[in-house]
């Protein structure tokens, strides 16, 4: 929808250690990357730090632009661009800071403030997966065209962001989230404790003896995969757990929402240790008292990735039907399906375009 729009959003990459200020055109970026430390110690120094890139930025340009937009991470009241509340990586914020109110007080400009998942999903349902997904299928002559989307980042947690019929999913109090679900090997205890970096490197320790290990999932990928010294079979076992864990949340939401999935984040680097464990869960069974099995995931799941199941995914069960008491027959395809497919965009960019078309759908409104 906006893969072409000439206007221009100021975007930013808050992250607890830099910011990282740009600018996008057509969901694409048109400056080099302004970064700064963040300070987020220091609630005056961090404002400042902000300011001067926003200006920097701004500054930079021959045009003027429309809007600023970008992502906070942690608790807020997104809609009135209040942050607040537990921050670990700004503990300046957590009292509460009018943090768009402030930003628009000082350049003149609309400022929206959202949540990383949340503008990871928007970017790949405008700019991204969903309509790669729906030009894929109208060349493949298929008619089924997808309109929901949910969002998920892997890392340090577990992210979700929901996208129904093009428009973004805040929910009623900017607290549309994942992370708090029930672990699925672990009563008591919320997912994330098995889908974020932590999880990753516990198991690894758990599977293999090895408590005091100061491995990163990128290493431990490297030892799953044979290219590092290691425990491989404790290896394969963080990234199956992960993804078994994950799968499990992921076909409650899958569920409900009835849309493709698209996952970013740096821990898909290893989707190929992951994915297998994760779609198993998506497409197991559960039973009803009397013993009956019911697919968790009514809809046949897919990896979009893999090019043998996209076209299966594309050609569905097409089959002609005829109308009752007529010779006359429709068209038909009886297979409820969805798709699990890694960012086409990477979820620094994605965030960017989410946060670019969030902005101009503001706009528009």
């Amino acid at each position: 929808m906006y893969l072409h729009d000439n206007r221009i959003v100021i975007t930013l990459d808050a992250g607890g250690t830099n910011f990282v200020f740009g600018a996008m055109r057509g969901c694409e970026y048109i400056t080099e990357p302004v970064t700064y430390p963040s300070n987020a110690h220091d609630l005056d120094l961090c404002l400042k730090t902000m300011v001067k890139g926003f200006h920097e930025i701004i500054d930079s340009l021959d045009e003027k632009p429309v809007a600023i937009s970008f992502a906070f991470p942690g608790p807020a009241d997104y809609p009135n661009g209040i942050i607040g509340g537990f921050l670990p990586n700004f503990p300046s914020f957590r009292d509460g800071v009018a943090l768009g109110p402030f930003l628009q007080n000082e350049f003149g400009l609309p400022v929206f403030i959202n949540n990383d998942g949340d503008l990871f999903a928007f970017g790949e349902a405008l700019c991204g997966a969903l309509p790669y997904v729906n030009k894929e299928l109208e060349e493949a002559g298929s008619s089924k065209r997808y309109k929901n989307l949910i969002g998920y980042t892997f890392g340090t947690g577990f992210g979700i962001g929901i996208v129904v019929n093009g428009e973004l999913n805040r929910g009623d109090n900017s607290c549309v989230e994942t992370f708090c679900l029930p672990h699925k090997l672990k009563e008591g205890i919320i997912v994330e404790e098995g889908v974020a970096v932590r999880a990753i490197k516990r198991v690894y320790a758990e599977a293999s003896g090895d408590y005091n290990h100061n491995l990163e999932p990128k290493e431990i990928c490297e030892i799953a995969d044979g290219k590092r010294e290691g425990d491989q079979a404790a290896a394969k076992k963080a990234f199956a757990e992960f993804g078994q864990v994950a799968g499990n949340a992921m076909a409650i939401a899958a569920q409900l929402i009835d849309g493709l999935i698209v996952i970013g984040g740096g821990i898909t680097a290893a989707n190929h240790h992951i994915l297998p464990s994760l779609l198993e869960e998506m497409r197991s069974s559960l039973a009803t008292i009397p013993g009956d099995k019911v697919k968790r995931v009514q809809m046949e799941v897919f990896n979009l990735d893999d090019p043998a199941q996209f076209d299966a995914f594309a050609k569905g069960n097409k089959k002609d039907i005829t109308v009752y008491g007529t010779n006359l027959t429709v068209a038909y395809d009886d297979m409820k399906r969805i798709g699990v497919m890694r960012s086409k965009l990477g979820a620094s960019k994605a965030i960017s375009a989410g946060a670019y078309a969030f902005a101009l759908s503001q706009i528009d409104k």
